[in-house]
């Protein structure tokens, strides 16, 4: 009974992290894109509209994608997940570094606590998609 729980929290927390990725996502090509470019780290060699756009696409595939997989494709979309977070982890330490405001982050205080949250991220897109 123990291994049927630890399957549905698992299956609970990748449709939840999915359905996440895809609000992101869509946050990214709609409602808050201005926001989301003004977060672009200046190492980025892309347009910064053309970079949102790109992680709102690919945020909505990968968050359908971790929603509806199971069993090893699951795990591959898990592992894709996590480093698709590690990716944009730079873009979080740039908005700290250059104490850019945005999405509530408006402190430095705010912006370094919201660093910690990313390894969370990785580790639970890992954890969710393991069997």
């Amino acid at each position: 009974m123990g291994g049927m729980g630890n399957h549905r929290g698992r299956r609970l927390a990748r449709v939840l992290l999915g359905t996440g990725l895809i609000f992101a996502g869509t946050a990214h090509l709609t409602f808050a894109r201005e926001e989301f470019q003004a977060q672009v780290p200046d190492l980025v060699p892309l347009d910064p509209d053309t970079t949102v756009v790109a992680s709102g696409i690919t945020e909505i595939t990968l968050g359908t994608a971790l929603a509806v997989s199971q069993g090893r494709r699951a795990r591959r979309v898990g592992a894709i997940a996590a480093a698709f977070f590690i990716a944009i982890f730079p873009g979080n330490i740039s908005q700290y570094v250059h104490r850019r405001n945005g999405f509530g982050l408006d402190t430095d205080r705010k912006r370094l606590a919201r660093l910690f949250f990313q390894p969370a991220l990785v580790a639970l897109a890992l954890w969710s998609t393991r069997r």
